[in-house]
């Protein structure tokens, strides 16, 4: 929609609606998006607002205006104009009664200031403007300083002062490096009418001392950040207040806003930290390095100790806090234990009573108990105990014997040692245990060992005798009993039976995330239970001597349903049960192993199973799937079939990231899988459909350069592959040799490679998307691996003629992605082999479609064009880079290619196009798009058409007749005065060239105007020279007459009168108009007669009365300058 329309549409809306703030959102991002608008709609609305109230529209107009002024991206000179009409609006919105207004008609101000600044600099006649401009710079900026002011106008006036300071000082003074964007004193001229030059300096210097002050003695610590954040432009722009910014920065100390929070504090400190940082990286600043550096350093212990002082003060403070939380809690705790002492007793009973403790967590009882054991004493425990046992109608048991603490009574023999007396055993840690250790075990036994035979008491009881416990725990030849003998319909029962119970029991065995930190400790439980539920599956003997095949027979179709339950638990949830998969895997193909070694014949489970898990889970899978990879990776062995699955995988490309993730992981960790993983890989890179073999390239190319042995497994296959496009040589009938060192079935280095996804012979024309197939491996590996580039050459000399087509099409986003300045391209480019000339026009034409060549590529072609015999399109890219003398040489073979082919003459005219100068429209002056450096090195249009005569012989003519043609449909280039100097030029030759006249022809068919230069001047010197001693210029001479006939005539009659007889016999047509020529011009009747004789009866003729005919033009000025 056209802007003026939505600003319409916007004010057919309600007023400050929603509908018109979405419409005038949709308009600004239309304006900020094409900004031409601007200016003209500004202009027209910014009127509207003055005196108007406050509104969506107002502030809206405000803040495009803004955007105009500062950051569109509009020309200087529509900035300057917008700014000069809206200046008298703004002047009046400074004294708007709202806040936000005069804000936003500040930040205006900071662009129109410079901006006018700069137009009043050289436009001495508005003197009204500049005094308009002063008095709105005084009034804002009092409001810096206005202590009344509010926060928001004194920090928006602050930021239009330091645009005033930039202004108001000195840039640069020499004219050329100025800016148009940096406005300063340097743009004013010291004897400006009204801008006084050295006082608007001095005010200047003032505004910088007062900003000085503002940043130490203001309180507001916005005002501050705004100071330091303005002094890195003005240390850039103005050097000269470099040292002034560096002091105050050093000088600085946070007194003046130390009663503010300290994270508002240490924001001012980083900004000031920040700038000093960034000066101390300026050119500027190196002289006062060592002060910025002791300046940061003094500035990094201060912020050291003021966060220090902070996290003291929020320590006593969290004390405080807590001290008097403390005090209020024990108020609170006595007066409710008063209230609730009377009925404590009889209410705790109860409430333990009725509790049920059962719907505690374990943990918690567990930690319940142990505090309360740590804080019950001994004896209150016993008591507890006793009390207890009494209240259960418990017998005590009969007290420990106690040792007597009276002085009288002593143990006639002590248990142990005076030093052993008492060892007291405390609560050990079983899992922190180490009962590896001997000596450890040794000292626990001694410590608890049985007392000896004297210390036995002798009062037994009657009945009761010792024996030895040793003795007694011997089994003496034990043997197990012989398992109970249950039926298969029981024994299936058992074995699901026990799996539904360990299913239930844990909750799923366990999941991945929970195994791999279990596995870290060593085997855990679950662990357990699943080794020996699969080894219930995989482990059974079912041979029975009386009936083996029947059993046999029969044991594998239980095992098979168990092995389906199995099977179908696991896929239910396999990322969480992929370990309990991969353990089962594992102990298949082990018990596989076991069997085949009684039976070789044996039925794998394990490859039948794995392949019913991968087929199952493969639908299942997306693109961000690892558990297959990783359950295929931790797999004992991995059957061909599973690779073939992978294959197919890697083909989808909702799952490709599985696929080549895992054929990846095979080729790096599992040695085994190598080769057939790889050839996987590869032959995908051949795939017809592009996004699976650029994936798989992508695959392989991460293997080069140094990942061996699968680099150099790539490079060959990729060389092999392209010399699958050469063309097949007739079989010839050499003997076999055997290759020493190669192995049976191994395949020769050199062989063609072969893969399910390339046809076997290429059919010609080569179809370009199979040529893809074979060549995008080696294009990819060549962007990683320049050295690639010679095998492609090496390869493209010996290829087709349409797979060469294709080849220089698909080259050219490598080439482009390498570059014009490449070395080693550069240096196949220099030395590139017989037969591949076209690949390398190719590559040089890619770098010269959109861009000039570069001095690298120039001077390549210049070498090869000297060294070989090339073809002339090598020249084209470079030809308008050459000195004129290199054009002059090489023009002619460009021109030489001309055969009628339409390419090749488009061509040659854009060879013409680069290498001749656009004549002007006067010779006075000389003008054209191309450098001036460059004028002196291209042709001019008449030294091109006089160089294309010259050269006739060498380019042929009619390879120089088509070019000639090509030259006169450039009709702004060989314009009229340009062949009038070409004839002027070769006419003057000793040896004119053989397709003079024929040019002569063409160019006063194409313009009349040339006729009278042609008949009065051409023709006569043509005449002087004899023209009819070379008969095919005389044969021209002849056709050029009767062209321009009757112009001619004139000039005709200068020729002898054997010549003159000649022309009129061979261009009869010329009889009878120069015999009427003749008889106007009869002023001496002697004369013609003579004329008459050649041109018919005299005396017939002369009765007759002759049709009127033109008068031949007057000689015309012959144009000299060489255009």
């Amino acid at each position: 929609m056209d802007p003026l329309q939505s600003l319409q549409a916007a004010y057919a809306v309600p007023a400050d609606s929603k509908e018109q703030a979405e419409l005038l959102a949709s308009l600004r991002e239309q304006l900020e998006t094409n900004p031409s608008p601007i200016p003209i709609l500004c202009q027209s609305l910014v009127r509207s607002i003055s005196g108007a109230s406050d509104s969506l529209l107002k502030s809206w107009t405000l803040d495009l205006l803004h955007y105009g002024l500062s950051r569109a991206n509009l020309p200087v000179e529509k900035r300057t104009e917008l700014a000069s009409s809206s200046l008298d609006v703004l002047a009046q919105l400074l004294n708007d009664s709202s806040p936000l207004t005069v804000k936003a008609t500040i930040q205006c101000f900071g662009s129109v200031y410079p901006l006018l600044f700069r137009f009043l600099c050289m436009n001495r006649n508005a003197r009204s403007t500049w005094d308009t401009l002063v008095t709105c710079k005084a009034k804002i900026l009092e409001m810096v300083w206005s202590p009344t002011a509010h926060a928001g106008l004194r920090l928006a006036a602050l930021k239009f002062m330091q645009r005033v300071i930039l202004v108001q000082t000195r840039g640069v003074s020499d004219p050329r490096l100025q800016k148009p964007n940096d406005p300063n004193l340097s743009f004013c001229p010291p004897d400006h009418p009204f801008i006084p030059v050295g006082a608007l300096e001095a005010e200047g210097t003032k505004l910088v001392e007062g900003v000085v002050t503002i940043f130490y003695t203001s309180t507001n610590p916005d005002m501050m950040a705004a100071v330091v954040n303005s002094w890195s432009v003005l240390a850039k722009q103005r050097p000269s207040q470099t040292p002034l910014i560096v002091n105050a920065l050093s000088s600085w100390s946070p007194g003046s806003i130390s009663h503010f929070p300290a994270s508002t504090v240490r924001s001012v400190e980083k900004a000031v930290r920040i700038l000093m940082t960034h000066l101390l990286r300026t050119p500027q600043a190196a002289p006062f390095s060592q002060l910025i550096n002791d300046a940061l350093t003094q500035q990094a212990a201060r912020m050291e100790q003021a966060a220090v002082n902070e996290r003291n003060r929020k320590a006593a403070v969290e004390a405080e806090i807590n001290r008097k939380r403390a005090v209020g809690a024990l108020r609170d705790g006595a007066s409710e234990a008063k209230r609730q002492k009377t009925e404590h007793d009889v209410g705790l009973s109860t409430l333990l009573a009725n509790f049920d403790f059962s719907a505690l967590p374990v943990t918690l009882i567990t930690d319940i108990i142990i505090s309360n054991l740590q804080v019950t004493s001994e004896d209150a425990l016993a008591k507890a105990i006793s009390a207890y046992r009494q209240a259960s109608g418990l017998t005590p048991a009969p007290p420990a014997p106690v040792a007597s603490t009276s002085t009288s009574e002593k143990p006639e023999k002590p248990s142990r040692p005076t030093d052993e007396a008492e060892v007291k055993a405390e609560p050990q840690d079983p899992l922190q245990m180490d009962i590896d250790e001997d000596d450890d075990m040794d000292f626990e036994q001694e410590k608890v060992a049985v007392p000896a035979a004297e210390e036995v008491p002798s009062d037994l009881p009657d009945g009761v005798e010792l024996f030895d416990v040793e003795e007694a725990l011997k089994l003496a030849d034990f043997k197990m009993p012989p398992p109970k003998q249950i039926s298969d319909e029981e024994r299936g029962s058992l074995v699901k039976t026990s799996m539904k119970r360990i299913w239930n029991s844990h909750g799923g065995l366990m999941a991945m995330n929970d195994l791999s930190r279990s596995s870290a400790r060593g085997s855990s439980p679950q662990d357990l239970w699943m080794i020996l539920l699969v080894r219930m599956i995989t482990r059974s003997d079912p041979h029975d001597p009386t009936d083996e095949q029947q059993t046999e027979v029969k044991e594998s179709a239980d095992l098979e349903r168990v092995r389906e339950t199995l099977f179908n638990y696991v896929m239910t949830d396999f990322p969480a049960r992929v370990q309990l998969a991969l353990i089962w895997m594992n102990e298949e193909w082990f018990n596989d192993r076991k069997r085949t070694e009684s039976i070789p014949d044996n039925l794998s489970n394990y490859d039948i199973w794995l392949q019913k898990i991968v087929n199952t889970y493969e639908n299942l899978i997306d693109a961000k799937d690892r558990t297959l990879s990783r359950f295929l990776l931790d797999a004992p062995h991995v059957p061909a079939d599973i690779l073939d699955t992978l294959r197919e995988i890697c083909a989808d490309p909702d799952r490709m990231p599985v696929g080549f993730n895992t054929l990846r992981e095979f080729v790096s960790t599992r040695i085994p899988l190598r080769m057939q993983s790889i050839k996987i890989l590869l032959e995908l890179t051949t795939h017809p459909e592009k996004i699976t073999r650029g994936a798989a390239i992508i695959t392989v190319k991460k293997w080069l350069p140094d990942s061996q042995p699968m680099a150099d497994m790539v490079r060959s296959f990729a060389l092999r592959l392209i010399r699958r496009l050469r063309k097949k040589s007739p079989p010839t009938e050499t003997p076999v040799k055997e290759v020493d060192g190669m192995e049976d079935g191994e395949m020769p280095q050199e062989e063609d490679v072969q893969t399910k996804y390339l046809p076997e012979t290429i059919d010609l024309p080569a179809d370009k998307k199979v040529v893809l197939q074979h060549v995008e491996l080696l294009f990819s590996l060549s962007a990683k691996s320049p050295e690639f580039l010679d095998d492609i050459f090496d390869a493209y000399g010996q290829m087709d003629e349409s797979v060469q087509e294709a080849i220089q099409d698909l080259i050219t986003a490598l080439i482009r992605s390498l570059g014009p300045n490449h070395s080693h391209l550069l240096s196949v480019m220099r030395s590139f082999p017989p037969g591949s000339e076209s690949l390398a026009l190719r590559i040089l034409t890619i770098f010269t479609d959109n861009s000039r060549p570069t001095a690298p590529i120039v001077t390549l072609v210049k070498g090869l064009i000297a060294e070989r015999d090339l073809d002339a399109r090598f020249l084209i890219p470079i030809i308008a880079e050459m000195d004129k003398a290199d054009i002059i040489r090489h023009l002619p073979k460009i021109v030489s290619m001309l055969d009628g082919d339409v390419n090749a003459k488009q061509l040659v005219k854009s060879v013409f196009e680069s290498v001749v100068t656009t004549p002007p429209q006067t010779f006075g002056s000389v003008t054209s798009n191309l450098p001036r450096v460059r004028q002196s090195e291209l042709l001019t249009p008449a030294e091109l058409m006089v160089l294309l005569h010259d050269s006739e012989m060498k380019i042929g003519l009619k390879s120089t007749i088509e070019a000639i043609g090509i030259c006169f449909s450039m009709t702004d280039v060989f314009r009229s005065e340009i062949l009038a100097v070409v004839m002027n030029q070769i006419v003057d030759k000793n040896t004119l060239p053989v397709l003079f006249l024929r040019t002569v022809i063409q160019a006063v068919r194409t313009y009349k105007s040339l006729v009278g230069f042609v008949s009065t001047t051409l023709l006569s010197r043509l005449i002087t020279k004899k023209i009819w001693t070379n008969p095919p210029l005389w044969e021209g001479f002849m056709r050029c007459a009767k062209v321009i006939a009757p112009a001619s005539f004139g000039a005709l009659l200068q020729l002898p009168k054997d010549q003159l007889r000649e022309l009129v016999d061979k261009q009869p047509d010329l009889k009878s108009g120069l015999r009427d020529f003749v008889m106007k011009k009869a002023g001496n009747k002697a004369r013609p007669a003579g004329f008459l004789d050649l041109f018919g009866d005299a005396d017939g003729d002369q009765g007759e009365s002759p049709s009127p005919s033109p008068v031949p033009q007057q000689p015309q000025a012959v144009p000299t300058s060489t255009a």
